[in-house]
């Protein structure tokens, strides 16, 4: 059975790379605007830049938090990268635990730096808590247009001399948060559906209509 997350105490077991690599069950990758694997989503319009994500101080080494989805069910997500204009509907685990490399290296790919085109592995933990949130909207299946996922080096220094709001060890370098929204839902529903998990950490922002969420320690502003 798996633990929930809480400020009282954090726990050290999650899912191990074990899992993540113990069985490449075929999952449904469906790219929606282009014929085949991730590198091959669909061209870019010009460059944007894109909000801050307003974490505070430097990043934490925190204890590996517990952020387990619904093991009945498989891992679904649909997402839409409006700065890139690309689509992803992909099942990345089955109802057994098992994940699919292939949806998580799509996974990744929709969630690069859009500023330079770098990629990173993004960490299972704040997929999982993406997947679980989306779960509690409308009960799961929402599109979740993505603002921004892994940042680049070179990006968010560019970001913090724009803003001091833009964190030195932001979770966004090392693939850990993800600023997103859900058209289909109030951001105010979100944010609540968030808090309610305890997982990690999570920052609203009304008037930039998004929400942040990352898998360091449970705290929210």
């Amino acid at each position: 059975p798996h633990q929930v997350k809480t400020e009282q105490g954090l726990e050290d077991n999650f899912f191990s790379r074990r899992s993540f690599l113990k069985g490449a069950l075929a999952g449904t990758v469906l790219l929606m605007s282009a014929p085949s694997f991730a590198a091959e989503l669909i061209q870019q319009p010009p460059r944007e830049e894109e909000p801050s994500d307003g974490a505070m101080g430097d990043n934490e080494k925190d204890p590996a938090i517990e952020i387990k989805g619904d093991m009945t069910k498989e891992g679904r997500l649909r997402l839409y990268r409006y700065r890139t204009d690309e689509r992803l509907d992909v099942v990345f685990r089955n109802a057994d635990g098992e994940y699919d490399p292939e949806a998580l290296a799509a996974i990744n790919h929709i969630m690069r730096c859009h500023y330079n085109n770098e990629e990173a592995e993004i960490d299972i933990r704040v997929i999982e808590f993406l997947n679980a949130l989306d779960n509690r909207i409308h009960g799961g299946g929402n599109e979740i247009q993505v603002i921004s996922g892994y940042r680049s080096q070179e990006y968010n220094d560019r970001l913090r001399k724009r803003s001091r709001r833009v964190a030195k060890y932001s979770y966004h370098l090392t693939g850990q948060a993800i600023d997103f929204h859900i058209p289909s839902a109030k951001l105010r529903k979100v944010r609540g559906a968030a808090l309610k998990l305890g997982y990690g950490g999570v920052g609203y922002y009304p008037r930039r209509h998004f929400i942040h969420i990352d898998s360091g320690r449970f705290r929210y502003w």
